[in-house]
Order: structure tokens, then C-alpha cells, then sequence
């Protein structure tokens, strides 16, 4: 059987490896605790030589971190704590020597209660025309003390807050689908329209590569705002996927293709129809979006092969290549989750406390590494899964920061366990985040038993988790990008995924108990663990993914 996608083109984004930074969390060159560019930039060899193609960093941007810097305060600036515009013009400039492309995180969705639209828009009090760029409504009930609507917060909540005017008197309810500090943007309005058109061009200006961007299917909304009601049609939510944010990205496709150098848009597009996520990958529109039911995938072999094949098909008739990506910085870090009873994921995901295996975990981890590397299209790596991170699930509760945690009153402890803050050695207190003699703590807590995973360690460590994710980067390099966007799927068993690429490259993961025999005449290119030998020949285990060239041809070292 063979599932096909659009055969692939020389275009960058088609095949790339990005790397994703959640700048906070990354490196810290000035030692107040809160990572910074001047951190990235240290490291920009690191990056270059783990092999990846380019870097998405989550926003940079003025920001007061209600919600890590998703509340955006000033779209043209960088957030002090991260440092400056002039030395973001830098780190592009740098990352570009390195041979690595960068993609900025932009929020078109909602912005900050701080930014100056909203504070002038309060400020000028009833009846002024600043509000018409926000959703500024009247309450239901006799005195407007009921919101507009049924709509609920993404993180927990009424999706509205009301509003108290400049005398003290209650005003109309403000729309906010996450947090209060971050008010939804009124794309119906000409100025929201024209404002992020002049932002794209300020930043392609600068040199960036692309956008990534901040749920993508939500900018518009339905006419009148109606009730979700109590048995919602998901596929029909009026606070999504309406079909006027087609014409958004239509009109952004023309400034972007207006530029040299093969930009491209991603599409954090969460949607239940492979239908419905298509439409946002037409060619004149975004040209990739993550793979969240791949994300979202126990590990189970006829799930994942079904993933597989609906993700190809999904993509076959628009023309776009598929990503894959494991974990990001709004999920359960996968090696924990893996190591669960129930290793699938979903959005708002409260089994934190669920018991987890690391070994299994981290063993489940590798192979899927493997797995996601050998599939068509784009692969993201989010920073700390090359080191094979778990999630952290004991941050003290002073300590979280995460607004979903106060909003669901404790009930949801948020994200910040796979948001706390690199190992780079294990010689210091901070772990290498913070330079020696740092003035502040990292501002999450990170786990002492993660000195023994620090880049330090592994780097020199030929079974370490990062040296298979350079191998495997070096060889998906050199092997894979280029390829058609094919594969035909073998059938090795049912506990397995196993396929075929052009060019004898096949890739077979067991994930059943019993291992599984690699096929007479082929040569292991790469194993994510070891594998065994007995009178049958060489065996796969369980939770164990190999790469092979059928052609007999080729070896590795595994």
C-alpha cells in the first residue's frame, strides 16, 4: 500500500528541521535568571552542529508574561528581558552565518491589556472608536451583568471580562478566548487588518525567514457573536475556523511572496477534520501547519499508522508537506508521557500526577526520534528533547506561573513543567542556564538529577540521547531531504510501523514485546537502541525504531 503526498521541491521549509526556543528557558548570558538572545546567540554552534535548519522562537516581544510573552504589549520591540531590537538584528544576521534560517512567533489573535490600543481604548471611555478594535459588548441581563455569551476561556472561565469605566460606573464585557491581560483582536476592523500587514513587513525587513502563528484559526469570529450552546457542533465553533480568516492569510501570502528567500508561514492550527485543516494550506495560503494529531498519538502501532496515512492524504490535495513534531512548549514533554499507562495527549491534559516510567519513557522517546525524522515533510524539535527531557511535575505551587493554573483554581497545573529552564553542565547551580556567580535563581526550578542529562554530559556519550538526535539529523540530511514526498508502507507486523522511502531507505519501529527480525540483506544505518542478534539474525526489541538501506549498500555504526 501506498500513501503519496506532493513530490517534494527544492524549497526549504518543505523538508526542514526547526528547532524551536522558548527564549526564557533557553540560555541565560546575564545571569538575572530569565534566558535571553545574547544566550542564544552563545549557543548558535551548538545549533549549527546538531543539525538543524533553522530556529522558531516563541515571542520576544514587550510583554509583561501574563502568559509567557503570548500577551503581546509591543509587536516591534523585544521584551527588556530579553535585551534589545538591535541585538535581535544581530542574532538574525548570526544565525544566518551559521547556515540557519529563523521564524518569529507572531500573535495576531489577541494582544496585551497593555498594549496602547487597550489602554487607550479604556481610557477614552464609553462610545470611543478604539474599542471597535477589540470585542467590546453589552452584558446580558437587566443591568448588562451577564456576559454577552456562553463562550468559555481556552484557559478556564467566563471568556469575558466587564469592563469599569473611567467614573467608576460598569461598562460592556470585553472578548478574551485565554487569559483577561490578553483581549481578543476585532479583525473586522480595517486598523487590526492594516497593523499586522505593517508588522510583517517590519520584520521581513529585519531578515526573518517566516512566522510561526498563534492559533491560526481563531482570528475571526461569527456574525453576533452566538451562543455555543450546550451540545456544540465542534466542527462549527462560532470562535473558529470562520471562513473569513481565509481572506487573512490570503492577503499575508502576497506580502510574504512579495520577498526573496523562501519565507514561509506555519499555522498552529488545532481543528477535529483533516478537512477543515487542509483549507489553511491551499497554495495561496499558509504553507505548512503542525501535526497535532501526530503530537496528540498514543503509542500504538495501528494508531500512529493511521496517523501516518491521514495526515499524507490530508496534505495530497493541497499541495503542502506535512510536519511532525513530538512535543513543543504547550504539551506534556513526550518522554514522560510515553512513559505512561495512557500515552496520548490532549489539550489541557490534568494527569500530571499519572505514575511514569522514564526508562520506558525515554526508550519510547528515542524511537519515536527516529520515527518522526524518516517521515516526509518538516520535523520540529522543541529545545531539551535532544536531550531527552522529562516533564518536571513537582514545581511548588508558589512557583507556577502558568495563568491556567490559578484560572482552573489548582485543578490544571499548567505548562510549565516542560518550560523550566535548560542543562547545559552540571558544574554549577543554575546547570550552565546562568553564568557562574549569577545573581538570581532560573526562574522555574530545575531538577538536580538533571545534571547527569546536561549537554555536557552527553555530548562526548555515544549512547546519549543527543548524539542520536545528530546522527539521526546528520543522516535524515544526507539520505532523506530531496526525496519525493512518498512512502509505501510494509507490512513487518502488526505491533509495527514500518516503511519504505525511494532509494532503499526503510524505517521499522516495534513497539510490541516480542522483537521483531530485520529483513536478510539489510544494513542498519541507525538504531535508537540497541538491538540483538540470535540464530534467526538481528532483531529489533520492543520500543526500539531502525533505520535500514534495503539495498545492502550502506552501514552505520549501530
Amino acid at each position: 500500500m501506498t500513501d503519496t503526498a506532493t513530490p517534494s521541491t527544492t524549497a526549504w521549509w518543505r523538508h526542514a528541521a526547526i528547532y524551536q526556543i522558548y527564549v526564557r528557558s533557553f540560555a541565560d548570558a546575564d545571569g538575572d535568571g530569565t534566558g535571553d538572545l545574547a544566550g542564544v546567540r552563545d549557543r548558535l554552534p551548538y545549533l549549527s552542529q546538531l543539525g538543524v535548519d533553522a530556529l522558531w522562537f516563541t515571542p520576544w516581544y514587550t510583554s509583561p508574561m501574563a502568559d509567557g510573552g503570548y500577551d503581546v504589549a509591543d509587536y516591534r520591540d523585544i521584551d527588556p528581558r530579553f535585551g534589545t531590537l538591535a541585538e535581535a538584528e544581530a542574532l538574525i544576521a548570526e544565525a544566518h552565518t551559521h547556515g540557519l534560517r529563523v521564524l518569529v512567533d507572531l500573535v495576531p489573535n489577541h494582544c496585551s491589556d497593555q498594549h496602547p490600543w487597550f489602554r487607550q481604548a479604556l481610557a477614552d471611555g464609553p462610545g470611543s472608536p478604539l474599542r471597535d478594535r477589540f470585542w467590546f459588548v453589552p452584558g446580558r441581563g437587566a443591568n448588562g451583568e451577564l456576559p454577552p455569551n456562553d463562550w468559555q476561556s481556552y484557559f478556564g472561565g467566563a471568556a469575558w471580562t466587564r469592563v469599569t469605566e473611567p467614573d467608576g460606573t460598569p461598562g460592556p464585557w470585553y472578548l478574551h478566548m485565554f487569559a483577561p491581560e490578553q483581549p481578543d483582536l476585532n479583525w473586522e476592523h480595517r486598523d487590526v487588518r492594516a497593523e499586522f500587514e505593517d508588522i510583517l513587513h517590519f520584520w521581513l525587513r529585519k531578515g526573518v525567514d517566516g512566522f510561526r502563528i498563534d492559533v491560526a484559526h481563531g482570528l475571526a469570529k461569527k456574525p453576533g457573536l452566538p451562543d455555543v450552546g450546550p451540545d456544540p457542533d465542534l466542527t462549527d465553533l462560532p470562535y473558529q475556523d470562520c471562513d473569513d480568516v481565509h481572506e487573512i492569510y490570503r492577503e499575508w501570502r502576497k506580502i510574504l511572496d512579495s520577498y526573496d528567500g523562501e519565507r514561509t508561514f506555519v499555522g498552529e492550527v488545532w481543528l477535529p477534520t483533516p478537512d477543515q485543516f487542509a483549507r489553511y494550506l491551499r497554495p495561496d495560503e499558509l504553507h505548512s501547519a503542525f501535526n497535532f494529531e501526530f503530537l496528540c498519538c498514543a503509542w500504538d502501532a495501528g494508531a500512529l499508522r493511521d496517523v501516518i496515512k491521514g495526515t499524507l492524504a490530508a496534505h495530497l490535495p493541497v499541495g503542502a508537506p506535512p510536519t511532525w513534531v513530538l512535543s513543543n512548549h504547550d504539551t506534556i514533554r513526550h518522554v514522560t508521557r510515553y512513559g505512561r499507562e495512557d500515552t496520548s495527549f490532549e489539550m489541557g491534559d490534568k494527569r500530571l500526577s499519572d505514575p511514569s516510567d522514564p526508562v520506558l519513557g525515554r526508550r519510547r522517546a528515542r524511537a519515536a526520534a527516529l520515527l518522526t525524522m524518516a517521515l516526509p515533510g518538516g520535523v520540529y524539535v522543541y529545545q531539551g528533547d535532544e536531550l531527552g527531557l522529562p516533564e518536571v511535575q513537582d514545581i511548588p505551587d508558589a512557583l507556577i506561573q502558568d495563568p491556567t493554573f490559578a484560572r482552573s483554581l489548582g485543578t490544571d497545573r499548567g505548562r510549565d513543567g516542560c518550560r523550566v529552564p535548560l542543562p547545559w553542565t552540571g558544574a554549577t547551580a543554575s546547570l550552565g542556564f546562568s553564568p557562574d556567580g549569577a545573581s538570581a535563581a532560573p526562574w522555574l526550578p530545575q531538577p538536580a538529577d538533571w545534571a547527569a542529562m546536561s549537554v555536557e554530559a552527553q555530548l562526548d556519550d555515544p549512547e546519549s540521547v543527543l548524539t542520536l538526535y545528530r546522527e539521526a539529523l546528520a543522516l535524515r540530511r544526507a539520505r532523506l531531504v530531496g526525496l519525493p514526498e512518498t512512502l509505501a508502507l510494509a507490512d513487518a507486523g502488526a505491533d509495527t510501523v514500518c516503511f519504505d522511502r525511494p532509494g532503499g531507505f526503510r524505517c521499522l519501529v516495534n513497539i510490541g514485546a516480542e522483537a521483531v527480525t530485520v529483513p536478510a540483506g539489510a544494513h542498519v544505518l541507525l538504531s535508537s537502541g540497541p538491538l540483538a542478534r540470535d540464530a534467526d539474525g538481528l532483531r529489533v526489541p520492543a520500543d526500539t525504531c531502525v533505520w535500514l538501506d534495503m539495498n545492502g549498500t550502506s552501514g552505520a555504526r549501530r
